[in-house]
C-alpha cells in the first residue's frame, strides 16, 4: 500500500473496486442490495523479508461473473485495479477458479483439426503474430505487414 495506507484497508479497496465498488459515492448505490456481488479481502500476509509489502487473498462470488466469459472474469478481477491510488504496486500472483465456474466454459467451437484444414498445414505447431502498431498504419501499409508475415513463413495474423 501506498505510505499511511494499512493494508487491511487496502486490501478491502481492492476487492471492492473490482467488485462493486467505485471511486466515489454514487447514488444508485442505494437502489440495491450489492452485499451478494461483493469482493471480499479474506486475509492479509506480510510478504517475508519486506516490510512495505503483503499478500492479499481475495474472494469473489461467483454471481458477480458472466457464466463462460474469461473475459468478463478477467476485466472484474483486475480491470481497473492496477492504478488504483491506495497501492504503489500490484500484482496478480494466483487465480483460482471453481470447479462449479470453470464448467461454464464451452471451449473453442471446433478444435485444431479443424484450423490445420483450413490452412493446410500438419505436422508442425502453427505461428502466429499480431500486426504492430495496432493503430495508425494504412490499409496499404497493414496489408504490406499482413504480405511480410505470410512471406516470412507465418501461418496467419491478427489484429488487436
Amino acid at each position: 500500500p501506498q505510505p499511511g495506507v494499512p493494508p487491511e484497508e487496502a486490501g478491502a479497496a481492492v476487492a471492492a473496486e473490482s467488485s462493486t465498488g467505485t471511486w466515489t459515492t454514487v447514488w444508485t448505490d442505494g437502489l440495491t442490495s450489492l452485499d451478494r456481488y461483493k469482493g471480499r479481502c479474506y486475509d492479509i500476509e506480510p510478504v517475508p523479508g519486506e516490510e512495505t509489502q503483503f499478500i492479499a487473498y481475495v474472494a469473489y462470488p461467483l454471481d458477480l461473473f458472466e457464466e463462460g466469459s474469461v473475459t468478463n472474469m478477467f476485466t472484474s478481477i483486475v480491470g481497473n485495479v492496477f492504478g488504483f491510488k491506495a497501492l504503489r504496486a500490484l500484482r496478480l500472483e494466483d487465480l483460482r477458479i471453481p470447479p462449479a465456474y470453470s464448467k461454464t466454459f464451452q471451449g473453442p467451437p471446433h478444435g485444431i483439426q479443424v484450423e490445420r484444414d483450413k490452412l493446410n498445414k500438419y505436422g508442425r505447431p502453427l505461428l502466429g503474430c499480431t500486426i504492430k502498431p495496432k493503430l495508425g498504419l494504412s490499409a496499404k501499409n497493414y496489408g504490406r505487414a499482413v504480405y511480410e508475415c505470410l512471406r516470412g513463413g507465418l501461418d496467419f495474423t491478427k489484429d488487436d
